[in-house]
Formats: structure tokens, C-alpha cells, sequence
């Protein structure tokens, strides 16, 4: 048996759903709940297969982080998505299991949460396409990253030195090198980093500790 808490703001939404999967072999529903706050703490305290939350519910993207710390063990399916709402990409970093978009039928909503609960990840064809470009996107960060060589201790040096604002003749005379050699650092470290500007590789150097 599958138990399901489901959260959405308008009442006879909730209930309609909590109906539909009362009704529906293999399926109980342990509990309802209107607001992130109550949905996260019959969460926590009911331990539920699956959550069932609701678009309307703004903090959708916030209740998925906290469940998936709380209970990660709770499979969050979010119902009535359109396919290019914004909080897609949001929702999916922050755990969500499958979607359930804003046209489907009751039996494709009863097939998805079924899905889930099997270990499966169900979307919509344009959602999977989205998910995929985000993870390719994500490969090639990573790929840059790894190829990227490290900065030298003096580079490093410099970097500090441009995050605290100082120009190539500050850097040269605090250093005690000529200026020509310190735009030879920079020129390396941006290469490096694959950036374009002194700022952008102070950021990225600081960001990466």
C-alpha cells in the first residue's frame, strides 16, 4: 500500500484528490494539509511514500529542499505544472521525483504517482527535454572545470589582489615586480579561467574557494 500526503492550497482541489486515490487500489491517503508549515510536519511525523503538492502552493520549490532534508525517503510529485513554468528547472534540483502537468486526466495523475512509487521518474516529453539540456548544460560546466588548469601560487596572489580593487601598477608595486610581468599574470589567469575580465576572475576564484 501506497500512502500519500497531499498539499494544496484550494480546499476542493485537495480534496478532490485526496478522493481520487482513496479510491484507487494500492493507494491510502494519510493525510491532507493547505500550507507548507502543516504538509512539512505530517510529513515528518506520517512518513509517507509520497507527497503530492500542488502548483497553487507557492513555497513549492522551499517544501521540496525541506522535505527531501527531513525525509528524504517522501517521493515528491508536484500536479498541475505547465511544461515551461519557470519553477520546473527549481523544482527538479530541489528533488522533486515526477511531474504531473496542468492538462492531464485523472488516470494519467494515478499513473504518474504509480510510476513514482515504482521507483520511476515520470514527465511530459517537453519537461524530460528540458531536464536533459539542464544535465548536459551541467556535464560541460563540469567538463571546463576539470580541464581548467590550476592557478600558481603568484597567480593566486594577484587574484587577491584585484578582489581588493588594486590595479596592475598597485599589484606590481606591493609585489615588487614589474608591471608588464603582472599583465602576463592576469593575461594567464584569465585564460585559465575562461573568463574576460579581472572581476569575473576574482568571482570565480573566491566562489571556488
Amino acid at each position: 500500500m501506497t500512502s500519500l500526503v497531499v498539499v494544496a492550497r484550494v480546499r476542493f482541489y485537495r480534496e478532490g484528490l485526496a478522493d481520487l486515490f482513496d479510491r484507487e487500489e494500492g493507494f491510502s491517503v494519510a493525510a491532507t494539509a493547505a500550507a507548507a508549515a502543516q504538509a512539512l510536519t505530517l510529513i515528518r511525523d506520517l512518513k509517507p511514500d509520497i507527497a503530492l503538492i500542488a502548483t497553487d502552493l507557492e513555497t513549492g520549490p522551499t517544501l521540496v529542499h525541506e522535505i527531501a532534508a527531513s525525509r528524504p525517503e517522501t517521493r515528491v510529485v508536484v500536479i498541475g505544472i505547465a511544461d515551461d513554468h519557470p519553477d520546473v528547472m527549481p523544482l527538479a534540483e530541489a528533488g522533486v521525483a515526477g511531474y504531473v502537468t496542468s492538462d492531464a486526466s485523472a488516470a494519467e495523475v494515478i499513473t504518474v504517482v504509480r510510476g513514482v512509487a515504482h521507483g520511476e521518474a515520470p514527465c511530459s516529453p517537453r519537461i524530460a527535454a528540458a531536464l536533459l539540456e539542464r544535465v548536459a548544460t551541467l556535464a560541460r560546466e563540469r567538463g571546463n572545470r576539470a580541464t581548467t588548469a590550476p592557478l600558481t601560487a603568484r597567480e593566486l596572489e594577484i587574484v587577491a589582489l584585484i578582489d581588493l580593487g588594486k590595479s596592475n601598477k598597485e599589484i606590481a608595486t606591493d609585489l615588487s615586480i614589474e608591471v608588464t610581468t603582472v599583465k602576463n599574470h592576469v593575461h594567464h589567469i584569465l585564460e585559465k579561467l575562461n573568463v574576460e575580465r579581472r572581476g569575473q576572475a576574482a568571482a570565480a576564484v573566491r566562489r571556488d574557494g
